[in-house]
């Protein structure tokens, strides 16, 4: 079996290369334990992170600095089943999601 090598700085550099997240409302699926989310979150106006495993969200919830709870909420969910208007998000990316 094959392992994926996760790079967090290659990862943050990407994002700020694409750049658009300052004061943007992001939408992140499949965001997991939210180890990315929290390394953009700073930049954001706002992140909904959603993932369908009930486990990972929860570590998310718990990995939160408190600063950033009023910015980035976590929820278990799916995007086929999302009930936000896509002019709600400014952006929406996804990352070792499929």
């Amino acid at each position: 079996m094959s392992r994926i090598a996760v790079d967090p700085a290659r990862e943050t550099a990407a994002l700020s290369l694409l750049g658009g997240l300052e004061g943007a409302r992001v939408l992140e699926v499949g965001c997991g334990e939210g180890r990315l989310t929290l390394a953009y979150a700073r930049r954001t106006r706002s992140v909904l992170g959603i993932d369908p495993d009930v486990e990972r969200i929860a570590e998310a919830k718990r990995a939160l600095p408190a600063d950033l709870a009023g910015r980035v909420r976590f929820e278990v969910g799916d995007v086929v089943e999302l009930r936000r208007p896509p002019a709600a998000f400014d952006a929406v990316f996804l990352s070792h999601s499929l």
